[in-house]
C-alpha cells in the first residue's frame, strides 16, 4: 500500500491545504464587508476603477475633495444624498475602500504563494491548472465588481441587483472551489492514494438549491426587498399580498418585483434547507458525522437569522450576520459534499 511518504519529497499538500483554508477565511471576510458596503449604501462612493493606484486612499484635503466632487456627479448623490457632509462621504468611502482593498489582498494571497509553491515544485501533480483557475476567478471577480458599480454611475441611484447577484454568486463559487481544493489536498496529505473527490448527484442538488437561495438573497438585498414586509410568517396579514401589482411577463416578477422576491426568498429557504439536510445525512453515512451536524446547525441558524432580519427591519448587525452565516453554511455544505464524494485509488 502506498503511504503519504511515497509522494515526492518536495510536495507539500498539507501546507497548500492550510494556505487555501486561510485564503478562504479572507474570502468570507470580503463577503461580510461586501454585505456591510451594500447595507450602508457605500458601494458607489468610489466612482473610478484604479486597480493599482487605487490602493492609496486620499491623503489630504484636496484629494478628499476631488473624490467627493466625483461622487457629486452621479445620480445617487444628486437624488438621494444632496447636501451630504464631507464626514458623511468619508464614512461611506471607508467601507467601499476597505472592500476593494480586501479584494486586492485576496488576489495577492492567492497568486503570490501559488507562484512560490509552483516554482519550488511543491504543488502535487494535476493541481496547478486548478489553482491557477482559482486565481483567474479572483481576477474575473474584480472585473465583475467594477461592472456592477458602473451600473449605478449614470442613470440609476444604486447598482443593478442582477449584477450584484452575479458578483455575490461568483464570490461564493470562488469560496466553494477553494474549500473543495483544500479538502482534496488535505486528503492527499493523509493518504497518497486519495484522488480528487467527485461531485455526487445528491451534492449537486443540495448545492444547487443553496446557490438558488443565495441568488434570491442577493436579489432581496439589491432591491431592498427586505424592507417590503417586516413580519413573519405572514407578509402583512396574508401569506402573499393579493394586492401586489405584477408585471408582464410574469417571470420577471421573480427577478424585479421586491414583494415577489421577498416571498420566494422566504419560502425557498425551506426547500434549500431540506436539500442540505439530505446532504448532511448522506455525509453522516459516509463517515463525516461532525460535518453533518455542523451543516444542520448552520442551516437552522440561517433560517433563524433570516427571520430575525425581517423582524428587525433589516437591522444591519443582524443582516450582516445572516450573510456571514450563509458563507459558513456554504463552507460546511461543501465539506459535506466532499465527504460524500471522496475517492481512493
Amino acid at each position: 500500500m502506498l503511504q503519504a511518504s511515497s509522494l515526492p519529497q518536495q510536495v507539500r499538500p498539507r501546507t497548500l491545504s492550510n494556505w487555501l483554508f486561510g485564503v478562504a477565511a479572507l474570502v468570507v471576510a470580503m463577503v461580510v464587508i461586501g454585505g456591510i458596503t451594500r447595507l450602508t449604501e457605500s458601494g458607489l462612493s468610489i466612482t473610478q476603477w484604479k486597480p493599482i493606484s487605487g490602493i492609496i486612499p486620499p491623503l489630504n484635503a484636496a484629494q478628499w475633495q476631488a473624490e467627493f466632487d466625483n461622487y457629486k456627479k452621479i445620480p445617487e448623490y444628486q437624488q438621494l444624498h444632496r447636501g451630504m457632509s464631507m464626514a458623511g462621504f468619508q464614512a461611506i468611502f471607508f467601507w467601499e475602500y476597505l472592500h476593494r482593498l480586501l479584494g486586492r489582498v485576496v488576489g495577492a494571497a492567492y497568486l503570490l504563494p501559488l507562484l512560490w509553491f509552483w516554482a519550488r515544485g511543491r504543488v502535487p501533480r494535476g493541481y496547478v491548472p486548478r489553482l491557477f483557475a482559482l486565481v483567474a476567478l479572483v481576477a474575473f471577480q474584480g472585473a465583475i465588481g467594477w461592472w456592477m458599480v458602473s451600473s449605478g454611475l449614470v442613470k440609476r441611484t444604486d447598482v443593478s441587483h442582477v449584477r450584484l447577484a452575479v458578483h455575490l454568486v461568483t464570490a461564493l463559487t470562488l469560496l466553494a472551489g477553494t474549500v473543495w481544493t483544500a479538502l482534496d489536498l488535505r486528503a492527499l496529505a493523509q493518504d497518497s492514494r486519495a484522488r480528487p473527490a467527485r461531485l455526487r448527484p445528491v451534492a449537486v442538488i443540495a448545492l444547487g438549491l443553496l446557490f438558488g437561495q443565495i441568488l434570491f438573497g442577493a436579489f432581496t438585498a439589491g432591491l431592498d426587498a427586505g424592507y417590503a414586509f417586516s413580519s413573519w410568517p405572514l407578509m402583512g396579514d396574508e401569506i402573499f399580498p393579493a394586492a401586489t401589482p405584477l408585471t408582464d411577463p410574469l417571470w420577471r416578477n421573480a427577478v424585479d418585483n421586491p414583494v415577489v422576491v421577498q416571498f420566494i426568498h422566504r419560502w425557498f429557504a425551506f426547500v434549500a434547507a431540506a436539500g442540505l439536510v439530505m446532504l448532511a445525512l448522506r455525509a453522516m453515512r459516509a463517515g463525516a458525522p461532525r460535518t453533518a451536524t455542523v451543516v444542520i446547525g448552520l442551516v437552522a441558524c440561517q433560517i433563524a437569522l433570516g427571520i430575525a432580519t425581517l423582524l428587525s427591519g433589516v437591522e444591519i448587525v443582524v443582516a450582516v450576520a445572516h450573510q456571514a452565516n450563509a458563507a459558513l453554511t456554504l463552507i460546511a455544505a461543501t465539506a459535506a459534499a466532499h465527504a460524500v464524494g471522496r475517492r481512493f485509488a
